[in-house]
């Protein structure tokens, strides 16, 4: 959190707004998503990992190795920061997620970054054959699975987050394009 709101001060990285209640907002959000997480997973990546959720914050309170995927080079800076100082499982990634390159993932998370049929056309490419994807989703999640069911098929667990009513934490499985 230390080093959060301090390159805050230079970087966006959450809303000025958002300092105050760093922990429930970003912290608990990001780790609320542990639960979703397949037992023995191995791997995992964060796409627009951005200030760190919820990929680095999973990465330290897990122990998986993460994919932190950033193209903002001082967001990416800052990542490196935290991940060195924190001693966090993290390789940190300074490109476009369209770029990025590994092996096939069990795990993909993302945070605010796009809509669902989007991150799906991201993320499925780099899953394995059994691999999934948590994204947390605010009011609009039902809009975005009715669109994105458009072009995927997919099996889809929703959960009411712990941190925000009125969000939903999408667990999406078996994705395929129509």
């Amino acid at each position: 959190m230390d080093l959060l709101l301090r390159w805050n001060r230079t970087i966006n990285l959450i809303a000025r707004g958002d300092e105050a209640t760093i922990w429930t907002r970003h912290i608990a959000d990001s780790l609320d998503l542990r639960a979703l997480i397949p037992p023995n997973t191995d791997r995992a990546a964060d796409f627009g990992s951005g200030g760190g959720f919820p990929g680095l914050i999973l990465a330290i309170a897990t122990g998986i190795p993460f994919h932190l995927v950033e193209s903002d080079q001082r967001k990416a800076a800052f990542l490196r920061e935290v991940a060195r100082e924190t001693t966090a499982p993290a390789t940190i990634h300074a490109t476009r997620i369209e770029s990025f390159v590994a092996p096939p993932l069990p795990l993909i998370t993302a945070r605010a970054l796009a809509p669902l049929d989007k991150l799906l056309a991201w993320s499925a490419p780099h899953l394995t054959p059994d691999g999934i994807c948590i994204f947390p989703k605010g009011r609009t999640a039902a809009d975005e699975l009715t669109q994105a069911a458009r072009q995927w098929h997919m099996a889809v667990q929703q959960r009411t987050s712990r941190t925000d009513p009125a969000a939903t934490i999408l667990r999406i499985s078996e994705i395929r394009r129509v």
